[in-house]
This record gives C-alpha cells, structure tokens and sequence, in this order.
C-alpha cells in the first residue's frame, strides 16, 4: 500500500447533478418523484465507493443529500377538527428531510394528500443540504466486502459522510425543538437521518428487515408467549391465512399462507437480542410481536426505533407482580394509569406529565378478554382488575426496605408492578403512537405468594395461550377502526407536525 497522505481539504468535492426544486399537486407524483430522486443519490454514492475500492487512490471527496419536501401557507384555515394530523398549526414554511421512500410509500401519500387537501396547497421537492451518510446509503440487507474498504487509501470519513449524531436526536418529538430565526418549521416529527439510525438499529436488535413490521406491534417479556405466537401463525398459514399472507421469522424467514413451514425449510439459528416476528397483511395491516426480554432500557430501545416506522398502536402484554391481596395468579390487568419509576424516559418525558388511558384501545382489550374467556359484566371482575401499573427499574425492588416503595405504591393505588409497561406506554405517548397494557398477574410478592417450580410451569401452559390470543383479539380490532379515529387528538400537543 502506498504511504502517501492525504489531506481531505485538498481533495475536491464531488456531488450528482444539482436538482431543480419541483412543484406537484398529486401525493401519488411526488412520492414517485421522491423515490427517484432518494434511488439517484444513494446510487450515487454506493457507486463511488465500489470504484473507490477498486482503484483504492481516491482523488475526490463524496456527497449526496436527502431528498426535502415543503409547504408554504399564508392563512390559518379551517380545517376538520376531528382529525389529529394532516394539517399546520399556523402560516408559516415547514419542510422534512425524507429517506426511504419505497418503504414509506402508503404513509407519504396520506400525509401529502391530506395536506394538499386541508390546506390548498402544492408540495415541493427539492434536495436539502444534509448529507446522505455513506452507512446509510447502502441500505438494508447490503453486504460490503471488508477487503473493500481495506483497500481504498484514506479514512472513510474523509471521503464521504458519517452519520452525525450531533443533528439525529428527538427535539421534534420531545417538542423541544426550536427553529433559528428564518429556518422552516418542521413538518415530520422524525427527520431522515433519525429514521435511517433507527431503521438499521430495528435489522440488529430483531434481525428483521423493516419493510416486515406492521401496523400492529406487540411487546411481551416472556419466550413463552413466542412459542405460542410461532404456533398461531403458523396454524393461520396452513389453514390458507386466514386474512394474513406471510409468517416472518428471524432472519427472515418467510412460511407463506397455504403452508405450515418456511421454503426452505430452516432455522434462525442464534436469535438477535429481542427478536421480532411478522405475520403480514397487505397494508402493513398484520400483528408484528417483540420479545423485548426485562427491563425498561430494552422497552425504550426497542420502542424508540419501531416508533420512526409509524405503527397505528403497540400494546404490552405480559407478566407482574400483583398488590393486592384480593387477585389471584392468572387475573389479568388493565392498565388506565401508571407509576414511572423505571427513569429512563425521565430526560425526555418529565415524570409530572401524565400517561392517559386511550379509550379506543382500552375498549378493544376489554371486550378481547370477554370474548376469548366467555366472560362479561360483574363475573369480568373476577379475573380482571382496571387500575394503576407502577414500573420500575429494579427487579429486586422487594428486597429494600419495604417502607420506601410500599408505601409509594400504596399511595399511588397501584394494584400491579412490572417492568417495561410504563416505558411502552410513555414512549407511546411521546412518539404519538396509540398504546395499552394488559398484564397477568404471575406471583405476589407482598402476601408471600410465589410460584413453586411444577406449579409455575401449569401457569404458563395454562394462561400463556389464551393471554396471548386476547392481544391478538385486541390489535384485529383496532386495525378495523378507521386511522383517523384511532390516532388521537389526546397525543398532540399545542404545537404539532402535520406528519403522524
């Protein structure tokens, strides 16, 4: 190798052809025209890189940025009230940077669609000035040769772009962002270098591709409720779907409807952290379900990067410790409030902002759970309790002294304790995405009630499935309500991007 040096200054810059800004009134063109101009620069740069690793002396530098679309409105205009997005708060300039926009298609043609329609307005597109990092350009599923990078002569960095984690954060979601005087008002409550962040972290953590999630996420923290998930899906395909069109496993691995197992016929082999698992339907319309194992920081993790795909609603389902003396192992909990006392939202989500019940989700697990026990009214009582879920971070927590968190718990009239629930629901709440918990009670730990090991294991051959179907019950619902009424106006806040 050569042992000349290069000084990144020194090297001119080279870019695609400069971009007009165009103008377009029809959301299913400027989608089109988003993708190719999005295809053309990430072309580009893969490009440059392949030759690069070839000839290894490079004698420019690489830059392609993301696509940018924009609004103007001068007035304040009526628009339908019932809606909770689709719309700018007031007159102004808004712009979003844009990635992937195949992936994104169905969600960019109803967001510009009812944009054109609130306001009269036509959308432009133009390139912004944030570079496409090269990590990115790639994409999901690439695969790049190390022998490739070892062979071009300069520091990557100092020939294309890097991801900058100094611009990728959460200010537009968190609602702390605040324009320079002059700059455009945010339009999407992610931007692209955000959503292509968590879009490879969502391929690492669940060893899934992307485009595979759906609009219907479950969370679990148990293995238990996978096994019988993978038997539930897999039933669907061999039965011919059952609405539903593919099963997703790790990996990738696809069964098909009007089958009972993957072509060919493999395995995941070694599972990703919190392994994720698909069973489609067109639209995105399918159930998507995580095994985020314990504890809160995975809940975040997990949830923080699902959130930038849009989902219409997630829901918790799993095990708790019960407080009461009045439950019995095997009831179930509803949750329509929550004790934050996991802290890792705390820096984002102030523990004084409250975490509501959505009525719409809260009403399509109450009747799953009528439906799948056969049971309603005043005998739904005997197995069921709607009330407060304290999360917090320390699985240990009844091994401190007991007058510290008791007494906080009692307080606070929570009736059942857990790990991730809080952190679900307040990052829902945060990122605008419809959410709910229903918890079974597995033990209870201040009455001295614990599962021996041969009773543990009939608990779970006995509750695992039918919990299990009641969520799946529970996400058929919401996915045959109308958007517009699922997502509600109680997640938006004064100040709210049009984007969902």
């Amino acid at each position: 190798m050569s042992n000349r040096t290069f000084s990144p200054k020194a090297l001119p810059l080279c870019t695609p052809e400069p971009f007009e800004p165009q103008v377009f009134d029809d959301a299913t063109a400027i989608v089109d025209a988003l993708d190719a101009l999005y295809e053309r620069n990430t072309t580009f740069l893969t490009n440059a890189f392949a030759l690069l690793g070839r000839d290894g002396a490079p004698t420019q530098r690489f830059r392609a940025c993301y696509p940018q679309v924009g609004i103007e409105t001068t007035s304040f205009g009526l628009v339908d009230s019932r809606l909770s997005y689709g719309y700018v708060p007031a007159p102004g300039v808004y712009t979003t940077t844009i990635t992937r926009p195949r992936l994104f298609r169905h969600y960019l043609k109803e967001q510009f669609a009812l944009l054109m329609r609130n306001h009269g307005v036509r959308v432009t597109l133009s390139e912004s000035a944030t570079p496409i990092p090269l990590h990115f350009a790639f994409g999901e599923g690439a695969h790049v040769e190390a022998g490739v990078a070892e062979n071009i002569e300069v520091p990557l960095r100092d020939l294309f772009d890097a991801p900058d984690l100094t611009n990728t954060d959460d200010e537009i979601a968190n609602g702390s962002h605040e324009p320079g005087p002059g700059e455009p008002l945010p339009l999407a409550p992610f931007t692209a270098q955000r959503i292509d962040y968590s879009l490879a972290r969502l391929s690492h953590y669940t060893a899934t591709s992307a485009h595979h999630f759906q609009n219907f996420v479950l969370f679990t923290n148990y293995q238990f409720y996978v096994d019988e998930f993978c038997e539930w899906a897999r039933q669907q395909m061999a039965e011919g779907g059952n609405g539903y069109t593919t099963f997703i496993e790790p990996g990738n691995i696809a069964t098909v409807a009007g089958s009972d197992r993957p072509e060919p016929n493999i395995s995941a082999g070694r599972l990703p952290q919190m392994p994720a698992y698909h069973i489609k339907k067109k639209g995105h319309g399918g159930i998507t379900l995580v095994n985020i194992g314990v504890g809160p920081s995975n809940a975040k993790t997990i949830t923080d990067h699902i959130a930038v795909l849009r989902p219409h609603a997630w829901l918790m389902l799993g095990h708790c410790a019960g407080l009461r003396n009045s439950q019995a192992l095997g009831d179930y909990v509803l949750a329509h409030a929550y004790v934050r006392e996991d802290h890792v939202l705390d820096d984002d989500l102030p523990v004084w902002v409250p975490i509501p019940a959505l009525a719409e989700v809260q009403v399509a697990l109450e009747r799953a759970v009528e439906e799948v026990t056969g049971l309603e009214g005043y005998d739904l009582k005997r197995i069921m309790r709607t009330g407060t879920v304290a999360t917090i971070d320390n699985r240990n927590w009844e091994l401190r002294d007991q007058r510290g968190p008791v007494k906080r718990l009692s307080q606070s009239r929570a009736i059942a304790l857990d790990m991730e629930s809080a952190t679900i629901a307040a990052n829902g709440f945060r990122f605008r995405v419809p959410y709910g918990t229903l918890l079974c009670v597995s033990d209870k730990p201040l009455h001295g009630e614990l599962k021996l090991p041969g009773m543990a294991t009939a608990f779970y051959r006995k509750q695992v499935n039918q919990h299990l179907l009641i969520g799946i019950r529970a996400l058929e619902k919401l996915a045959g309500m109308p958007t517009e009424k699922l997502h509600s106006r109680k997640l938006r806040s004064f100040f709210e991007t049009a984007f969902q």
